[in-house]
């Protein structure tokens, strides 16, 4: 299977071009399907130069600081790699996103709009006559919009930095395992009922919804995902 593209457009020459190129590769490397292939995935300078319309060294500049937020490796010789994390490491994060998700939905519960809990229905709505199975590419992109919007409503700038650099790996999984073994059907469930949680404004249950639901998924990688090297 051929390795994913990335997807860049050429920056704006006005403004900065370290942060520029490092915002728009994050953002790049964050929606890229990095477990779906077997393959390493390799960032080439000089494509990068071409895509965003800069020099090399804004580029570099940008991948050490991606470098060491964890998201990239550069091996002398080899190039620079997107990193994919084993199964333990996958495990240990959305254990980590459990835990930080299940605070913000506290937190949501206790502070977001009754307007902003709302629009979490809007998510789900094109699968009430029809099942997330039969569509679930599109349902995946709901699901992780979803989680991202819990994190969102904690209100909560600190949880939305600790979660960002959590995001490439754990939505990539998410993306990956979704129309596996019913949990599609299952996820949409879930999020029906934290909802509800959160409408109640029950603190209590939504911590504990989200955070059972999450830790469902990381007993699914662990039970499943082999194909993840440890």
């Amino acid at each position: 299977m051929k390795a994913p593209a990335l997807n860049v457009q050429p920056l704006d020459t006005g403004t900065t071009f370290r942060s520029q190129v490092y915002h728009a590769l994050k953002q790049a490397i964050t929606e890229m399907d990095i477990y779906d292939h077997p393959t390493e995935i390799r960032l080439e300078e000089r494509q990068l130069s071409d895509l965003l319309g800069v020099s090399r060294t804004p580029i570099r500049e940008a991948l050490s600081l991606l470098e060491q937020e964890g998201f990239i490796r550069l091996q002398p010789r080899r190039g620079v790699f997107v990193v994919r994390k084993t199964k333990t490491e996958i495990v240990e994060m959305i254990q980590a996103w459990a835990a930080l998700e299940s605070m913000a939905a506290r937190l949501a519960a206790q502070h977001a709009a009754d307007e902003d809990i709302r629009t979490l229905w809007d998510l789900f709505r094109n699968f009430e006559q029809r099942s997330p199975m039969d569509h679930v590419t599109e349902y995946s992109d709901a699901n992780i919009a979803f989680h991202k919007n819990i994190i969102r409503l904690s209100g909560s700038s600190l949880l939305q930095e600790m979660t960002d650099n959590l995001f490439i790996h754990v939505r990539a999984i998410r993306k990956l395992t979704i129309g596996q073994d019913n949990r599609a059907e299952r996820s949409i469930h879930d999020h029906k009922e934290i909802i509800k949680a959160l409408e109640r404004r029950d603190a209590d249950l939504a911590e504990r919804l989200v955070r059972e639901h999450t830790l469902g998924l990381a007993a699914h990688v662990e039970k499943h995902c082999d194909f993840l090297d440890d």
